[in-house]
């Protein structure tokens, strides 16, 4: 990892100690990933990343309880999460899925709302720290101006920064993300990035989230997992993993692995089967000189 990566990202923080032992995780009875064993770095970003339908989502429900596993356990500081009710691990960890749908008509400022529902009982109902807490989340997201908009009739990008607002607003020290860049385009896919990048260097949240795009995870990520067929083949730093064999392992892809011009991370150049004849040796060499 280069220098000014490292600089960049800083160092791990003091939240809570997530981790999966032994973990196999199911739907229903069938078991999509055996024996995971997986410590997310508190403080920092870890983005998992595998090709389609390798199980990549699994550990990050896993984690937030939404599946039973068939044997292992996640821990939150030592306790196991099933045995935590439900109230207190909402405020502990806060899950983004995938493609998420609000009720026609709601207003972003409700949506945001409801991340506070893990802190009302019903002896302590709204009050001005849930008030602060919901403004406080869309001035960080940059959506305050468009608190009063329905959601539906937001575009993709603002849509997905709504539900982010949600997240912030939960107050929760994790937060997970399942592909939240997905039906973005490539300048909101950017602007989302850097939004969750400034939530975990500003407010010191650890942040698990699965991404699609192997360059971009490179980029944002402190720490990332590998998967292939259930299991995690690489873990580690960006320069660690991402390397032209664990690529081809990893995603089926010939590439070439150089260094990103902007960020000085690892950076995955894919051959394809109209460059045969090019061999990646070759053009590593060539990028080095």
């Amino acid at each position: 990892m280069s220098s000014k990566y490292q600089a960049a990202y800083g160092s791990s923080g003091d939240g809570p100690d997530l981790r999966a032992e032994g973990l196999r995780p199911a739907y229903d009875d069938r078991v999509v990933v055996e024996d995971l064993d997986l410590t997310i770095p508190s403080g920092r970003i870890t983005v998992i990343v595998g090709a389609n339908a390798c199980g990549k989502s699994t550990p990050l429900r896993a984690l937030a309880r939404l599946l039973t596993p068939k044997g292992g356990a996640v821990h939150l500081d030592g306790r196991s999460i099933h045995s935590i009710p439900t109230r207190a691990l909402a405020q502990q960890l806060g899950i983004l899925p995938q493609s998420p749908v609000a009720p026609e008509g709601l207003t972003v400022i409700d949506l945001v709302g409801r991340g506070r529902s893990p802190h009302q009982t019903w002896w302590r109902q709204w009050s001005s720290a849930d008030e602060d807490a919901v403004h406080e989340a869309l001035r960080a997201t940059a959506m305050a101006d468009l608190a009063q908009r329905a959601v539906d009739e937001l575009s993709g990008g603002q849509r997905q920064r709504a539900w982010i607002a949600m997240a912030v607003a939960q107050g929760t020290p994790v937060m997970l993300l399942d592909e939240p860049t997905t039906y973005l385009d490539l300048a909101h896919q950017i602007d989302l990035l850097d939004l969750i990048t400034d939530l975990n260097r500003q407010q010191g949240r650890t942040v698990v989230m699965v991404l699609h795009d192997l360059n971009q995870a490179c980029r944002y990520a402190d720490h990332i997992v590998a998967m292939k067929a259930g299991r995690i083949v690489g873990e580690g730093t960006a320069a660690e993993v991402v390397t032209a064999a664990t690529v081809e392992e990893v995603f089926g892809l010939r590439c070439v692995v150089g260094e990103d011009p902007v960020s000085g991370t690892p950076m995955a150049v894919p051959m394809s089967r109209h460059h045969e004849g090019v061999d990646p040796a070759d053009v590593a060499a060539g990028g080095a000189g």
